[in-house]
């Protein structure tokens, strides 16, 4: 079994496992997620106050400032249209400064007034939202990086739809949480009070008492309703990750699934996942419904309570008509923030649960990272050496098993062997994908352990057995091996790669782009294209990892010889399944189960009669039987 599938099934394992232990209870989960929500404000306050950027700062006094403004007109508007309404009816009640303006003058005031609480809002909006985009764009470069940061063995237990659903929700929530968080609760509890205090000091206590009873008891119902509507949101959540990263898998293996006529299965598995949406979309719109007939029924009883007391004080001469009609606006004016608050507090809620999905991945230890003040790796010769290198997926079950071997500068070094005897480990480990668990590899005397691993992977050149590319162009994927490299560059590699006569055959040249994973190309032109990127980036170090598979015989011969002219010079490791394309090797390691149990030369291990001499053997002999077959075939 091949190191990357035992890796995958280690994962696999570990999630069977975890799958079986008990869930966590209701209680806990909810402890957890009030836990996760504090850690998520925690995390998101210092975009809004950066030490180090004082422009966000002051947009954010600024917008603050036109909140205030914005809300202390939105106090003093209902007044300006109980004294329109006063004046209409005959009633002088305004004070002296609004006399002049009479009914007319009065409801302009009320309509300019209304209107200057709307610029504010948005003057408030437009300030902020440098400072809200900003935050996006670096919470999702961090989240960015940090996927980017975390070990092969965490991104091979992954799955891709999934993570990246997980990524959209969360950094679509962080503008949300910035915007409301600031701008909505806070501003909206201090107009809540506001309105309280001014209808208990201009009419009575009574008024005042209402509406407190009635906005806790809104309050009240929409927390607990909301708490409700998160567990089913939660689950939908679930079902709609679980439903993309369906469908992104099956896209993604789109020839196996038409290999295997599976487009009916495909489209049940996925169909299946989104029976378990649409369930829980459903209880998500029924609790919404519940949610807003409370909050209407809440909201009314107050209204109309408050307005019946106005309408009786009017009745008795203590009230004109216009303090009812004011009453009657402040009512409706806290209508609005009231409904929004069942909103906000709802997307709030939600934007915490997504965002703290994001967070538990930031928060995603490395398991790979460098030590404080690694120094950058220095490639002088590069001598490549294992000492007693020793690796496991899993405890109990190791992979390399005390390896000693040194690539000398210049040399090349050839590991051949079964599968699952450990070759493509020596190469993630020296890549440093997995640090060992036992010895050390050093590169000219330096620890892979010791320095950045940004230096370590400048200095690596890997042409793997598969090659995956880019959605894009061609001229991308091969530029792809050196930032900055010329148009000239990119067609020499291509013309050392035997692949620049086919891209300028195709239509568009260069710019032909290959397709998701690069599906456009055949497995040879793939392969060419990234020997062609590995030989633009001209490390001192080369890994071969099957370099050649995909190719036929005379292409790879002809790559055989531009790779051995490039690895003059260079340190080579080549792994290979085809013991003819490493004949030259200045040194051959037979691997079996983890340990080197031959090693020499081609003729030497010939003559040895071992175990590199029966496969190859076996291989001549496989070659001479295709050849053979294949001429009975052309003469019939």
């Amino acid at each position: 079994m091949p190191a990357d599938t035992r890796a995958a099934g280690n994962g696999a394992e570990t999630r069977t496992g975890a799958s079986r232990a008990t869930p966590p209870q209701p209680d806990r989960i909810e402890a957890d997620e009030r836990r996760s929500g504090l850690r998520t404000i925690r995390k998101v306050a210092p975009y809004l106050w950066p030490e180090d950027k004082p422009w966000v700062k002051q947009r954010v006094v600024a917008a603050m400032g036109f909140l205030i403004l914005a809300k202390l007109i939105s106090i003093g508007t209902p007044f300006l249209y109980k004294y329109a309404v006063d004046s209409l009816g005959g009633e002088v009640t305004s004070p002296a400064f609004l006399l002049g303006l009479g009914a007319v003058g009065l409801t302009v005031a009320y309509g300019l007034a209304r209107a200057a609480n709307v610029g504010f809002q948005q003057l408030r909006d437009a300030v902020f939202a440098r400072v809200a985009q900003g935050a996006l764009r670096q919470l999702a470069l961090e989240t960015f990086n940090h996927i980017h940061a975390l070990s092969l063995r965490y991104h091979i237990t992954r799955k891709t739809g999934g993570l990246s659903r997980i990524i959209e929700r969360g950094v679509k929530g962080v503008d949300f949480l910035l915007r409301f968080m600031l701008f909505s609760i806070g501003p909206l509890l201090v107009e809540l009070l506001l309105t309280a205090i001014v209808l208990g000091l201009y009419f009575d206590l009574g008024y005042m008492v209402v509406l407190i009873v009635t906005i806790v008891l809104y309050v009240w119902f929409t927390f607990t309703v909301t708490e409700w509507r998160v567990k089913i949101r939660r689950e939908m959540n679930a079902q709609d990750t679980d439903a993309n990263q369906k469908a992104v898998d099956s896209l993604l293996n789109f020839e196996t699934v038409k290999y295997f006529g599976a487009e009916a299965r495909e489209a049940e598995r996925y169909d299946r996942a989104m029976a378990g949406y649409e369930g829980a979309a459903i209880k998500t719109a029924l609790s919404l419904a519940v949610l807003n007939f409370g909050q209407s029924v809440i909201i009314t009883a107050g209204l109309v309570i408050v307005m019946v007391m106005a309408a009786i004080g009017v009745q008795q001469g203590d009230l004109t008509v216009g303090d009812f009609v004011m009453v009657n606006a402040f009512m409706i004016q806290i209508t609005i923030p009231l409904n929004f608050l069942g909103t906000v507090y709802r997307e709030i809620r939600q934007a915490l649960v997504d965002m703290g999905e994001m967070f538990d991945l930031l928060e995603q230890p490395r398991e790979i990272a460098d030590k404080p003040d690694a120094p950058e790796l220095r490639v002088a010769g590069g001598e490549v050496r294992f000492e007693g290198v020793r690796f496991a997926y899993d405890p109990s079950r190791p992979i390399l098993k005390g390896l000693d071997f040194t690539l000398k500068p210049g040399e090349t070094v050839a590991l051949v062997g079964p599968s699952g005897s450990g070759k493509s480990t020596i190469g993630r480990l020296l890549f440093r994908f997995y640090d060992v668990t036992g010895g050390a590899i050093l590169i000219d005397g330096q620890d892979l352990r010791d320095v950045t691993q940004v230096s370590l992977h400048d200095a690596i050149g890997v042409v793997p057995q598969d090659t995956v590319l880019f959605n894009d162009t061609i001229r991308y994927n091969i530029g792809y091996g050196r930032a900055g490299a010329t148009d000239a560059e990119i067609v020499a590699a291509a013309k050392a790669a035997r692949i620049h006569d086919f891209i300028l055959s195709l239509p568009e040249g260069y710019d032909t782009a290959v397709g998701e994973r690069g599906l456009k190309l055949s497995g040879g032109e793939k392969q060419r294209v990234g020997i062609a990127r590995t030989l633009l980036k001209d490390p001192p170090i080369l890994l071969l990892d099957e370099a050649t598979s995909a190719l036929d015989t005379e292409t790879e011969r002809d790559i055989q010889n531009e790779l051995r002219m490039m690895g003059q010079g260079r340190s080579v490791i080549t792994i290979a399944h085809r013991l003819s394309t490493v004949v030259e090797a200045d040194q051959i390691l037979v691997l079996e189960a983890g340990e080197i149990v031959e090693r020499g030369t081609h003729e030497e291990l010939l003559a040895r009669g071992g175990r590199y001499a029966s496969m190859w053997a076996r291989q001549m002999a496989e070659e001479e039987e295709a050849e053979g077959g294949g001429a009975e075939t052309g003469g019939a």
